[in-house]
């Protein structure tokens, strides 16, 4: 594709300003700390992103954790990867029994959601590792097997500095997301399930 001489002069230009407003932008951010990162929303792809960041961690060598909630004894491709392939890096716990319409049990689903958290916080509070993953905690934490109250100031108050703890799942609750550093929300444009697609290996497991 060709461009004229003064189209190519203008977009260079343009890209040049661009670059140094981004430069000025980025000198002021020198500053690092552990987050509290929350993917929620009823969209796709919450424990997907979490499961990347993850991902990234391994590829720096930097010690992860993840500590499932809910799902309980699916057997995830992730799950296999990590535990199969990178358990030198990665710590993985499915600590969950199931989904709430699966169990139909509230008090083990209770007991499985807090004995979770406590393998969370151990996880958290030690300072060798980069990263937790709490998948699915939103679910817990909606159903209040788990006080979110109790969730967020153990964040705010005993997390390592540089610790990173992401919390994944739909319906995340106003007092989580105020004290998250970052949030993202999946928004839900469409869905094979609609459709009459089941869940499948390696998009949803």
């Amino acid at each position: 594709m060709s461009i004229p001489p003064e189209e190519a002069v203008l977009h260079a230009e343009k890209m040049a300003r661009i670059k140094a407003a981004r430069e000025k932008m980025m000198a002021g951010k020198t500053e690092e700390k552990g987050l509290i990162i929350v993917h929620t929303g009823p969209g796709k792809g919450k424990s997907s992103a979490g499961f990347g960041m993850v991902l990234r961690c391994i590829a720096h060598e930097m010690p992860c954790a993840v500590v499932q909630f809910i799902k309980g004894a699916w057997d995830t491709g992730e799950r296999r990867l990590l535990s199969t392939h990178f358990p030198h890096l990665c710590q993985f716990y499915a600590m969950g029994e199931g989904f709430t319409w699966e169990t139909q049990d509230k008090a083990r689903d209770i007991a499985a959601a807090q004995a979770g958290w406590e393998k969370a916080k151990a996880l958290i509070r030690d300072e060798t590792i980069c990263l937790v993953l709490l998948d699915e905690i939103n679910i817990a934490l909606r159903y209040d097997y788990l006080d979110v109250d109790e969730v967020v100031e153990f964040l705010l108050t005993q997390k390592p500095a540089m610790t990173h703890v992401v919390l994944t799942g739909r319906n995340a609750k106003p007092a989580l997301i105020e004290a998250a550093d970052l949030v993202t929300e999946m928004a839900a444009v469409k869905h094979p399930f609609k459709e009459g697609i089941k869940a499948q290996k390696g998009v949803e497991f």
